[in-house]
């Protein structure tokens, strides 16, 4: 189990650096979220540090990022799992294929690469979530900061996203190439318990961090709709739910 300590606290175990929980669920940045349900089934012990301020001085000015129990700083979800798992000998997928890992890889893509930035506009763009979205990132930001970084932020995720290529398409656009990737996530699981077969892998990390994010955040979008019309979906995040959060 995680334990959770401020940010100005010893060390202990493996740390992990990351937003606060937000939106009723374990982190709403998926990443974030991502890394720390990897650690829950990899079985590494970790301290969390939830704290945005952290983002400041992140060594990629990202957040999350860990700082192994040598003191090794490592940012990024993937390349920190990629750390773990050489360091700490995790097995979870040790018995996929090199067909299987190419498969998750994809799904990886799927979901890091294209899917986020249609969710990233449900909670920038659109100015209900980003309502939401500035009180999960900056609301325990103390005065002044909280009067001009959420903005800045803002500026420069929506500038990101124009860049990425999402960005400049019409709103119906956007909507349906992600509903096309929640379809695509559906009918690959089909009724699989995980998605690579019978075991969790690392590839379940990620897509449970993104479907949980867009099934149970408090923002109904054509996005959350869509998800929910696939029962395979919330099925598949209930089980996930159930095997490494209960309790």
């Amino acid at each position: 189990a995680a334990l959770t300590k401020g940010a100005g606290e010893e060390r202990s175990m493996i740390q992990l650096v990351q937003f606060a929980p937000a939106f009723g669920l374990p982190n709403a940045s998926p990443f974030c979220m991502k890394l720390e349900i990897w650690l829950r089934m990899a079985g590494l012990p970790y301290t969390a540090v939830n704290d945005s301020m952290r983002v400041m001085k992140a060594p990629k000015g990202k957040l999350p990022y860990i700082v192994d129990d040598d003191g090794t700083q490592v940012a990024d979800s993937t390349l920190a799992i990629e750390h773990l798992t050489r360091r700490h000998g995790v097995p979870l997928d040790a018995a996929l294929t090199p067909a299987e890992r190419g498969v998750a890889t994809a799904f990886q893509r799927l979901f890091e690469e294209n899917l986020y930035w249609a969710m990233i506009h449900t909670r920038w763009a659109d100015p209900a979530g980003w309502a939401l979205t500035q009180q999960a990132f900056f609301g325990d930001m103390p005065a002044p900061l909280r009067w001009f970084v959420p903005m800045l932020a803002r500026r420069g995720v929506l500038a990101q996203m124009r860049g990425q290529g999402l960005g400049r398409h019409r709103v119906e656009e956007i909507h349906a190439i992600a509903c096309r990737d929640l379809t695509a996530v559906a009918d690959f699981l089909a009724d699989k318990p995980f998605l690579m077969g019978e075991a969790p892998t690392t590839v379940d990390a990620v897509a449970y961090a993104f479907l949980a994010n867009i099934l149970w955040a408090p923002l109904d979008t054509p996005l959350r709709r869509h998800a929910q019309a696939r029962p395979a979906l919330e099925a598949y995040c209930g089980r996930m739910k159930a095997r490494y959060y209960a309790g």
